[in-house]
């Protein structure tokens, strides 16, 4: 796997943290402190420029509020949620919304669809996030990586692959609340990228599907099987 000169760091769960080549650090779904899967050693987040957000659920925003208030990054995510991180402290935010395309730092973003739901808990109430989403990142160099949030399989992956090409998927297949391995194989049928890390499996013992199971129904995709904290360059 050529990240071209990018590092991406698997946290446990559904957090992934990117170094790019130009010198910038991403975060996708920050949960690090209350993440089991996530090392101590990787729980302090030194430095932080950009902040992307596929929905508002808890294991997805765990550290969201701590990290901006440590490093005021740039905030990607659905309006209602930017407007809620606003709320919360946020100075720097960036809210868009499905088939729109911006550039933060040196990375440019796609927001794409995702089927989910999308529900932030404060204070005892819960309140309405905006829609769930993926991203397709392209980092320096070129390379193009989808992180498709908490989903099911869609047919529409096939157009996420005409239009944007991604050629590494980060694909849920824990099963219950997203995709079992038996769907993240018809998603890698439809995506069709070079490799796929598998992720949202094994935090909680209801997310029971596994990479070895995905690797039995998928032909042709390399399946990196990250182990939490490692990093891929």
């Amino acid at each position: 796997m050529d990240l071209k000169g990018n590092k991406l760091t698997w946290l446990g769960h559904a957090t992934f943290l990117i170094q790019t080549a130009g010198g910038k650090t991403v975060i996708i779904d920050p949960w690090v402190k209350g993440n089991p899967k996530c090392p101590d050693s990787q729980k302090n987040i030194k430095k932080l420029d950009v902040m992307l957000i596929t929905h508002g659920h808890g294991d997805h925003i765990g550290d969201a509020i701590d990290l901006i208030h440590q490093h005021q990054p740039m905030v990607v995510g659905m309006p209602e949620l930017c407007g809620w991180f606003q709320k919360k402290g946020a100075k720097h935010v960036s809210g868009m919304n499905k088939g729109g395309t911006q550039e933060v730092g040196d990375i440019k973003v796609t927001m794409v669809h995702a089927n989910h739901s999308s529900g932030i808990e404060d204070g005892g109430q819960l309140i309405y996030g905006g829609a769930a989403a993926g991203y397709v990142v392209e980092l320096p160099g070129g390379l193009k990586i989808y992180h498709a949030g908490d989903t099911n399989v869609f047919g529409d992956m096939a157009i996420i692959r005409d239009i944007y090409a991604p050629e590494i998927c980060m694909l849920p297949i824990g099963d219950h609340y997203t995709m079992s391995p038996r769907e993240a194989a018809y998603a890698c049928n439809l995506l069709k990228p070079r490799a796929v890390i598998p992720m949202h499996y094994g935090t909680f013992p209801v997310l029971r599907g596994t990479p070895a199971e995905l690797k039995k129904l998928v032909q042709g995709i390399e399946i990196i099987e990250m182990s939490p904290g490692e990093t891929r360059s």
